[in-house]
């Protein structure tokens, strides 16, 4: 009999500490790696994650808690990487055992700044991780609905078929359904791209534009999001699909998308600084409009992509958003 794979999750935000809640629902113990050592004494003391999801009660004796990266990166079979985009690299640094035979599954909706590259392509050009032992996860899935047990969906992208079953049968329960997909590529960059499409549908929130406005903006997100990913990976999907239109949709309307709160302040007046000072959360979208942008200026030059542009102007230029999204209501249909 094989032995049970060891699942552990890296990170202490709202989204791992969702993934950690899912893997509970199957697993008898989850590693968990978090930097913050007043969080981890606090989990062991109060069993809830004091600054995400505190509604959350976790069993302690399921969980291997540790600050320590090394101990737990050399416990765990299945390493959930669930680290901001912008903080991933410092983490990793820390990292010295051997991670090489192990599977990695990405939960980081971002491109690593430093390199422009996909997390998928960083692990396995520096930590020499084949990529059948890579995966990925998309949504439409928001932790606080996890924390809630609202019925929520999930897609396992990996290349190979049996691995992404064996991590999607990890994390499925009564109100979390799982899907698996081969488009390892498409699905991570998509998932980047959503955080980009609602930071604007925040701005234009914000701005005082309606539904009216709002369902063409995601109209155009989609239609943009396939032109970006076909021109980075050509291969046959269907962007209908949940992991893509799905999971841009969710991340665009809803009231719990932090990507949108942060867009709909800058649409109010908001600086970029004084709007992430007063969230105290990271909007991956901000960090993934100058990725995005990097590549199109790299590798998409003739490719229409009017509304990152929009949202790369805004952040990063200190451009009105005012006057920007004027502009951007002439090129949408």
């Amino acid at each position: 009999m094989e032995k049970p794979l060891k699942y552990a999750v890296f990170g202490g935000g709202s989204w791992a500490t969702a993934i950690v809640k899912m893997l509970c629902e199957n697993i008898n113990e989850v590693g968990w790696y978090m930097r913050s050592v007043y969080t981890k004494e606090h989990i062991l003391k109060e069993q809830h994650n004091p600054n995400y999801l505190s509604s959350v009660e976790f069993h302690l004796e399921q969980l291997k808690l540790s600050n320590d990266i090394n101990e737990i990166a050399e416990w765990a079979d299945v390493l959930f990487f669930v680290i901001p985009s912008a903080f991933i690299h410092t983490e990793l640094e820390k990292l010295h055992v051997d991670i090489s035979n192990k599977i990695i599954v990405s939960a980081v909706k971002g491109i690593m700044p430093e390199s422009g590259l996909l997390v998928g392509e960083h692990f396995h050009q520096v930590y020499k991780i084949p990529y059948e032992n890579i995966a990925v996860i998309a949504g439409p899935c928001h932790a606080e609905e996890v924390a809630l047990e609202r019925l929520s969906y999930l897609t396992i992208s990996c290349s190979d078929t049996l691995k992404a079953k064996i991590i999607a049968k990890s994390l499925s329960s009564d109100y979390i359904k799982t899907k698996i997909s081969d488009d390892i590529i498409g699905v991570e960059y998509a998932v980047m791209l959503k955080n980009i499409y609602a930071i604007a549908a925040g701005i234009a929130h914000g701005l005082g534009y309606g539904d009216n406005f709002q369902s063409v903006l995601m109209s155009n997100a989609i239609r943009e999001m396939r032109r970006f990913i076909k021109k980075m990976h050509k291969m046959k999907r269907n962007i209908n699909n949940s992991a893509y239109l799905g999971d841009l949709l969710v991340t665009g309307y809803s009231t719990f998308s932090r990507n949108r709160m942060f867009g709909n302040m800058i649409g109010k007046g908001y600086t970029v600084k004084s709007a992430q000072m007063e969230m105290n959360m990271v909007a991956e979208g901000y960090y993934a409009a100058k990725s995005a942008q990097l590549l199109n200026q790299k590798n998409l030059k003739k490719t229409r992509l009017p509304i990152i542009n929009a949202v790369y102007e805004i952040l990063y230029e200190n451009k009105n958003p005012k006057k920007v999204f004027k502009k951007l209501t002439e090129k949408l249909d």
